[in-house]
C-alpha cells in the first residue's frame, strides 16, 4: 500500500486535515534534543546570570508544546493533558527530552517535537554568550502511540523498530 502525504488534496492544494470523523483515543509522543557544548560552557551553567539555563528551557518547552499549533500552520490546536520535559547535564552537553499524552482525534508527535527544539533554543539563548560555537543537533521523534498509524519507537541510529 502507497502511502501519501495527508496535507495534500486531490489537486495537490496543501490543506489541514479534516479529524472531525477520528475517533478520539490516547496519544502520546516523546522527543529528544541534544545540545553540544564545550566542557568549560557546562561548568558555568549554574552561575548564569539570566538565571538556571536549564529551568527557563524547561518551561519555554512547556509552553512551545501547548502552541504547537500556533507555530506550525496545519497543526491542530489541541487540549493536552500532560506536558514534561527535562533538561540533563552530559559530558558533552544538555539532553532535551520530553513527553506529551492527549485524548483526542490527532497524535502529539509535533508537539512534543517541537517542544524539544524549542527548549534546545532556549539553552542557546541562555547560553550564547558563553559560546556562539553551541550547537543543536539530533531534534529527533523517539516515540509515539495511539491513532490509526498504531505506535512507533526510534530504534539506535534513527531506524524504526
Amino acid at each position: 500500500m502507497k502511502k501519501t502525504l495527508s496535507h495534500y488534496g486531490q489537486t495537490g492544494e496543501v490543506r489541514m486535515v479534516d479529524v472531525s470523523e477520528k475517533q478520539d483515543t490516547t496519544r502520546t509522543a516523546r522527543a529528544r534534543a541534544f545540545v553540544a557544548m564545550r566542557p568549560s560552557v557546562l561548568r558555568q551553567l549554574a552561575g548564569n546570570p539570566k538565571g538556571d539555563p536549564l529551568e527557563i528551557a524547561r518551561i519555554a518547552g512547556i509552553a512551545a508544546a501547548k502552541r504547537t499549533w500556533d507555530l506550525i500552520p496545519l497543526c491542530h490546536p489541541l487540549l493536552l493533558s500532560h506536558v514534561d520535559v527535562e533538561a540533563t547535564v552530559r559530558a558533552r552537553g544538555i539532553e532535551i527530552t520530553t513527553s506529551v499524552s492527549s485524548t483526542g482525534p490527532t497524535g502529539v508527535e509535533m508537539e512534543a517535537i517541537t517542544a524539544a527544539a524549542v527548549a534546545a533554543l532556549t539553552v542557546y539563548d541562555m547560553t550564547k554568550a558563553l559560546d556562539k560555537g553551541i550547537e543543536i543537533r539530533e531534534i529527533v521523534l523517539l516515540e509515539k502511540t495511539g491513532g490509526k498509524s498504531g505506535s512507533y519507537r526510534r530504534a539506535p541510529h534513527g531506524r524504526k523498530k
